[in-house]
């Protein structure tokens, strides 16, 4: 399954002022995103400008700016209408989800000040309040009135999202599919004379789906208040690290190893004795 998402995030200080700042990804793969500075398309491949140039992808792109003055002013005449006091930051969360049947749905949710506001619904072509405000009834009815722009989405999130992420996976799949194996070290912590913490710290892997697990005496330790592991966090490198923590007590005369699973790997594991 594949998620082709572009984020936006803009910033309002005053009536006049507006800054804007987007990104798109595929899965957890940055593909091209927006120069705050003169609202020009910088992208992080070469192969992304090359799928980029094909099918609508191209004309979405060529249409970028006047997407991006029309969204300000109609912001601006919205603060107004609705009385809305600055500074206001507006996030934009739109594209599509690509199953290996290829099936595919979209999605479009817009927030203000880190709260949902409206979403897209594309199978109805309209616009729903996600939260019991004036604003987003103000703001779901407008759009969803706009009969031609309503059409236009379905088509650019249902259809050519749905290309435009056959064509990203056309032309960057070494990158896109790239493995990276993960390296693993086991390392102990005293905090108090009756406690020893095990820690197995996991790095440098890619993708970021991943698999760790205590063993004690070859038989995997279930989850408990004893157990600790850390959410994925991203590497500088584009790779992926985490730990996890067994609590034992010191001595206690079993034998523990840290084994580890990732499509790297393919069928093996790694396993790390402790001692």
């Amino acid at each position: 399954t594949q998620v082709f998402q572009l984020l936006q995030t803009s910033l309002f200080t005053n009536i006049s002022s507006a800054e804007v700042f987007g990104v798109a990804f595929l899965g957890d793969v940055p593909i091209y995103a927006l120069d705050p500075a003169n609202w020009s398309i910088q992208f992080h491949w070469p192969w992304a400008r090359q799928a980029t140039a094909e099918g609508d992808a191209e004309k979405v792109m060529s249409h970028s700016k006047i997407f991006l003055r029309n969204m300000v002013r109609y912001v601006h005449e919205t603060a107004q209408q609705a009385q809305l006091d600055y500074p206001l930051v507006i996030q934009i969360r739109a594209g599509c989800v690509l199953h290996p049947n290829r099936t595919s749905w979209g999605f479009m949710d817009v927030g203000e000040g880190g709260r949902d506001l409206i979403a897209f619904k594309v199978e109805k072509q309209r616009w729903e309040p996600q939260q019991p405000s004036r604003l987003a009834e103000l703001v779901s009815k407008s759009f969803t009135s706009k009969k031609s722009i309503t059409a236009l989405l379905e088509h650019l999130l249902s259809i050519s999202c749905q290309s435009h992420i056959l064509t990203l996976c056309r032309y960057g799949r070494a990158d896109l599919e790239r493995q990276e194996l993960p390296v693993a070290t086991v390392f102990a912590r005293t905090p108090r004379p009756d406690q020893l913490l095990l820690v197995c710290h996991v790095t440098g892997f890619y993708p970021r789906p991943i698999s760790v697990a205590w063993l004690r005496d070859g038989q995997e330790v279930p989850p408990g208040p004893a157990l600790n592991t850390s959410t994925t966090l991203p590497n500088a490198d584009l790779t992926y690290q985490l730990h996890s923590i067994l609590a034992v007590a010191p001595n206690d005369g079993h034998s523990y190893a840290c084994r580890v699973r990732h499509r790297s790997l393919g069928n093996r594991s790694l396993l790390i004795p402790w001692g």
